[in-house]
Parts: C-alpha cells; structure tokens; sequence
C-alpha cells in the first residue's frame, strides 16, 4: 500500500464512520419522536450540545495548555526545532503554529488549537531529548497532519453528536420512567415506551461512544499517513512510535481527558490489547501503526 492509498483509506474510513453517525442519530431521533409525538428532546439536546461544544472549540486550546503546563518558546530558546517546524510548515503550505514544551521526562507530543491559524504544537522534554532529529521531524510532520487535517474542528462535531445521544436518551428515559409510574401498570403502550427507553439509555451512548473512538483511531492512522506525506521517511515516525512506547518515565500531568491528545497514551503500564479492549482505546496501538508506516510504499 502507498502513502497515498493509506492516507485516502483513513478517510474513506472515516466519512463511513461519520454517516453511519448520522444515520445512528436519525433512527433514535425517529424513535423518540415516533413515542413522544414531539422533537422537543432532540432540539434541547441539540442546542446544549452546541452550546457546550462552541466553548470547548473556542477555548479548549487555553484549557488544555494550562492543565499541561505547557511554555511558550521563541526560536532563540530552541532554534533547530523552531527550523524544523518552519520547513515542516513550508512544505506542507501551513502557517507556523506556536511552540510549547512541557518540562516532562516521558517522550510524548501533542497538536491543538480550532484551525491551522491558532494551532499548537506541544512538546515534551523527554521527546526533544531521546529522539534523533529525523524521528523528532517524524513526530511533529503527524501533529502538523492533524492540523493540516482540522482533526479538533472534526472533534468537536462528533463530541456534538455523541452529546446528542446521551441528553435525548436520557430525556427520554426520565420522561418515559414518570410517565409509566403515573399511568395504569397494564398500560402496553407505556410499558413498551418504558422498555425501549430504558434499551436506548443504555446501549445508545455506548454505541455512540464506539464510533467516536472508531473514528479517533482512524484518524490517528491519517496523522501517521499524512506526516509520513510531508517527510517522504515513514520508518523515521516508525522509530520514533517504538522509542515514545518504549519510554518507562511516567507522566505527571497525565489525565484522561487529555490523553487523547498525546501522539501515544501518556500513561504506562502493561495494557490488554485484545479486540473488545481494542473499541475502547482512543488510540491504535503502536505496533499496529508501526505496522503500517513499514508497509507504506512512497
């Protein structure tokens, strides 16, 4: 497989998972609508998905540095890794992110911020320290990919979407829950509103949940794609993937709602990998993008 058919792959993959989204949301918004007679649910959900995504799109980049830690640099603090963004930058016609170290041992790096024009790229210490310089062009070509790629715009639509699910399915669930109690036990068609409700409140935030990491992994597999594009040397972020996993030094400032930032998961330890495990993980696991970049043809 090329860099060019892996990287339309990861899309196609993609957008299948996204439509599948919208057709997920349309059957359960049938569903509610078809039982309460009403879209009232489905709008109040909509609007406070929005609300709480608007926000987080405008002001997660400030949030998320300040959890970390992060500090901003100039080129004259490290000018050979401020030259190796610029010419990332030119290569790829994206404008200069700004540069952030966190003063961290482990090897790890993340991108952030709404659009190319305010993006973030974080570093650690560790990562500046360990990796040689093609593997360190590597892992900055796959965080300027996720820029390029407008992932967090991406995100958050999805973050949109997942909240819709929960807040109809559990508007409906309350709804559904007080409205049996009041009428008649015998009542079949409040029983039957109970018990679909009740499916629902379960299985479709979970289901919902499924297609958003479904969806974060594939475009980790894009970012991997896409950088390898950018430096023409897959095996460069192939060695660098192996060193970042290999690295024994904790994170401090690890946190789960940040760890599906990080170019691989912050946290260590031995992690089952089994295929159910597997849905759960905002991330690929390594050995199968590494997998992956060695088989790339350029």
């Amino acid at each position: 497989m090329t860099l060019y058919t892996h990287a339309d792959s990861n899309i196609r993959k993609t957008w299948i998972y996204l439509t599948g989204f919208l057709v997920f949301i349309i059957l359960i918004a049938w569903v509610i609508s078809y039982f309460l007679e009403t879209y009232l649910i489905l709008w109040i959900a909509v609007i406070y998905s929005f609300l709480i995504s608007f926000f987080s799109y405008w002001y997660s980049d400030r949030i998320v540095l300040a959890m970390t830690g992060a500090r901003l640099i100039e080129k004259k603090d490290n000018p050979e890794l401020y030259r190796l963004v610029e010419n990332l930058c030119i290569t790829a016609g994206l404008p200069l992110p700004r540069i952030y170290i966190i003063n961290e041992n482990q090897a790890n790096a993340f991108a952030t911020g709404r659009n190319p024009k305010k993006g973030v790229i974080v570093v650690t210490q560790g990562l500046l320290r360990r990796l040689e310089r093609n593997e360190l062009e590597g892992v900055i070509a796959h965080e300027m990919a996720h820029l390029g790629n407008r992932d967090a715009l991406l995100q958050t639509i999805i973050v949109i979407l997942t909240g819709v699910v929960v807040i109809a399915t559990d508007f409906f669930f309350r709804i559904s829950f007080y409205s049996n109690r009041r009428n008649n036990r015998e009542n079949r068609a409040a029983a039957l509103m109970f018990f679909v409700a009740l499916a629902l409140a379960i299985l479709a935030p979970l289901f919902a949940n499924l297609i958003k990491l479904a969806i974060s992994r594939k475009r980790e597999f894009l970012a991997d794609a896409s950088g390898a594009l950018l430096t023409r040397y897959p095996e460069g972020l192939a060695r660098a993937l192996e060193k970042i996993s290999r690295d024994p030094n904790p994170m401090r400032i690890a946190n789960n709602s940040t760890a599906h930032l990080f170019i691989a998961s912050p946290f260590r330890g031995i992690q089952a990998q089994n295929w159910l495990t597997k849905l759960f993980m905002t991330h690929p696991p390594v050995e199968e993008r590494i997998r992956a970049l060695r088989g790339m043809k350029i």
